[in-house]
């Protein structure tokens, strides 16, 4: 399936970004509108930093695993997630660049595999993928540019 892509620009430098990013229990602060419970493992930062959480939505049980397998300061941070019990995974790539003194931020969600019924109807998995991730990246926007 085609990835989703959003995109924001802040007034940060992209190595303050990147420093923010790179911390995954910020992640929280921006992720929180459809996940929530977060459990951090591992280092703070960096390759092999971890975090689980829980969907948000009424009797959910659905838990994401996160965890740093990538970084280049101050410019790419790619994580690997998995959830639905293991059907679903997916790699999120941040990449960032200089944008008229600040920072582009674009988010990458690649789908590696999903679980039947996603794959049934690509369109709303993507759709709904796209306007969680569009509403993370408006709120980490905020967040970096409070």
């Amino acid at each position: 399936m085609k990835p989703v892509i959003v995109s924001t620009e802040v007034a940060a430098p992209p190595a303050q970004v990147f420093e923010h990013l790179d911390t995954l229990a910020n992640h929280e602060a921006f992720l929180d509108h459809y996940l929530e419970k977060w459990k951090f493992s591992g280092p703070a930062s960096g390759v092999g930093a971890k975090a689980e959480a829980l969907a948000k939505a009424p009797g959910s049980q659905d838990w994401f695993e996160f965890e740093v397998v990538e970084c280049e300061a101050p410019r790419l941070l790619v994580e690997d997630a998995v959830s639905s019990g293991g059907k679903r995974r997916t790699r999120g790539t941040y990449r960032l660049s200089e944008a008229g003194g600040g920072t582009r931020i674009e988010f990458e969600l690649g789908f590696l595999e999903l679980p039947r019924s996603e794959r049934i109807a690509p369109f709303l998995t993507r759709a709904f993928a796209k306007r969680v991730n569009a509403k993370a990246m408006r709120r980490l926007a905020k967040q970096l540019d409070g």
